[in-house]
């Protein structure tokens, strides 16, 4: 991605899935119609079967790959015209052998926005897994698919979902792109789709839970208020993985709102933990859990306080501040000073292995590869999104076609230009029209656990993620306004991953053992 592209993403905060597909995807316009034309708007399905073993325990399923078209009226619109907009979305279904309808159901999407959802379907939950390297770039196919010993299909049945416009979805009729591309519009398509999918295939008496990675965390606080709340679906929980909810805290571009510090302050700890991985540290911990309470507390005491001084901070002082950062993330005390103690995630990147002419990734910092500009200021590509990208669209493009027999003369779109498009106002409950300023969720997630306060949270996140900090999940869940006795509802878990947490073998098994056992307490099924 060049420089200019970055700073156009950064400026609107987004957190991509993999932003290094942006500029091969096509625009959103030219998605509209790529399929067999009105075809692609009919119901497609495609039934086959199958088995995964998981942790040791065999299970058969039932796979539908098919579509769901949503109309102008699922959509709300009680007086559509000839020409009104129309989506069809494309799903994976997988639901297990005998399991029947009181089984749960988990929902579940990546981000972008305009980012399809092979990611989590290939590297997280999904029957079959791709292999990739850890932390180094994974050689060009042929890639191997493996069975997936941590598939959540031992704890539920799986809905993965492709956001319109991405993936095999497709959407068409006038302002189509004014209808689906923003925060409020996706959210209604999500809740439409969902209370269809609940009826088509009878699933409205189970136990229901949203899983979202990145900007689908976004989505998740937003639907989860439209479907307790103007759907009649209460949900049993939500997982958020690699969370943004309050875009204002993201570390891409924080220079572009001065004043506003919390980007730099909640991103610290995750450039300590990538210090601590790359031996950067002067003097490195043996653990990086204990090193990273110590940072915490720093970041939000005497390094908020020294940025929230501005102007009046003491040149001493600012010096004083500065070496406690070179020591916390590796970077020299003068870089700090000229930096004036605020130092954004693609400076941190090109910065911490310059020595070397290498930048570190931005999804997951334990990657690196060589800098496109040894003398630039900024990260000009993300060398995690380079490593893994092509693995994950060649083994879902395969497997999709070849073991779920669908798609054979569809063109599949991993990720599109929908960014370009998308409206960042946000309409929060309670408020008389979409908000101008930073997308902040934070409303919604409250809304829908304080009208569901049975609703449980899981909050998960890799500490090498610098697209969307642990630390900043970690903040915006202590300022959600609910009451204090909500706050018990929410558990955390946090990896030595990165943003795809599924990406480290060790954190995926992690993962799928703790999503398992969230599942397990909260989907309310007596005398199992």
């Amino acid at each position: 991605m060049n420089t200019v592209t970055r700073v156009a993403v950064l400026a609107v905060a987004l957190a991509l899935s993999v932003p290094a597909l942006a500029d091969k995807a096509p625009a959103a316009g030219d998605q509209h119609d790529q399929s067999s034309g009105e075809q692609a708007f009919k119901p497609q399905q495609s039934n086959t079967a199958g088995s995964v073993t998981v942790e040791g325990q065999r299970i058969d399923y039932q796979a539908i790959a098919g579509t769901l078209v949503l109309t102008p009226e699922d959509l709300g619109n009680e007086h559509p015209g000839k020409d009104a907009p129309t989506a069809s979305m494309f799903y994976v279904y997988y639901a297990k052998k005998g399991g029947g309808d009181k089984r749960p159901i988990t929902f579940l999407y990546n981000g972008g926005p305009g980012s399809a959802t092979i990611w989590l379907h290939m590297g997280a939950f999904g029957p079959r897994r791709v292999v990739t390297a850890d932390d180094t770039h994974t050689p060009a196919a042929p890639y191997q698919v493996v069975n997936n010993d941590y598939s959540l299909l031992d704890a539920s049945d799986l809905v993965f979902i492709d956001a319109p416009a991405t993936g095999f979805s497709r959407v068409k009729g006038k302002d189509a792109d004014k209808t689906f591309f923003g925060i409020d519009g996706d959210g209604k398509a999500f809740a439409a789709f969902i209370t269809k999918f609940l009826s088509t295939h009878g699933r409205w008496n189970s136990p229901k839970y949203l899983f979202g990675e990145s900007y689908g965390t976004t989505r998740s606080a937003v639907l989860a208020n439209l479907l307790g709340n103007e759907n009649g679906v209460d949900l049993n929980g939500i997982v958020l993985l690699s969370q943004i909810l309050a875009f204002a805290n993201s570390p891409d571009y924080p220079q572009a709102d001065p004043s506003v510090d919390q980007g730099y302050v909640l991103a610290l700890p995750t450039y300590a933990a990538t210090a601590w991985y790359h031996d950067k540290l002067p003097n490195k911990p043996a653990q990086l859990e204990p090193f990273l309470q110590q940072v915490e507390a720093f970041a939000l005491g005497e390094y908020m306080q020294a940025l929230s001084a501005g102007s009046t901070l003491s040149a001493d002082r600012k010096q004083a501040i500065a070496g406690k950062l070179h020591d916390y993330t590796g970077l020299p005390a003068d870089y700090w000073m000229k930096a004036d103690l605020r130092v954004n995630g693609g400076q941190f990147e090109h910065e911490l292995l310059n020595d070397q002419d290498m930048t570190t990734g931005r999804l997951d910092t334990r990657f690196s590869g060589p800098s496109i500009d040894p003398l630039g200021e900024q990260a000009e590509y993300d060398p995690q999104a380079s490593a893994i990208s092509s693995a994950y669209i060649a083994a879902f493009n395969d497997y999709v076609r070849k073991t779920l027999d669908f798609g054979k003369e569809q063109k599949y779109l991993p990720l599109g230009h929908l960014w370009r498009h998308w409206d960042f106002r946000h309409q929060p409950p309670g408020a008389p029209f979409p908000l101008p300023g930073a997308t902040n969720v934070m409303p919604d997630l409250a809304a829908a656990m304080k009208q569901n306060p049975t609703l449980k949270i899981l909050l998960t996140g890799g500490y090498f993620d610098l697209a969307t900090p642990f630390f900043e999940g970690v903040y915006e869940m202590h300022h959600l306004p609910i009451p204090d006795s909500l706050q018990k509802n929410i558990d955390y878990h946090y990896y030595e991953s990165g943003h795809m947490v599924y990406a480290h073998q060790p954190s995926l098994k992690q993962l799928h053992d703790d999503v398992a056992a969230f599942i397990a307490r909260t989907d309310n099924l007596a005398g199992k």
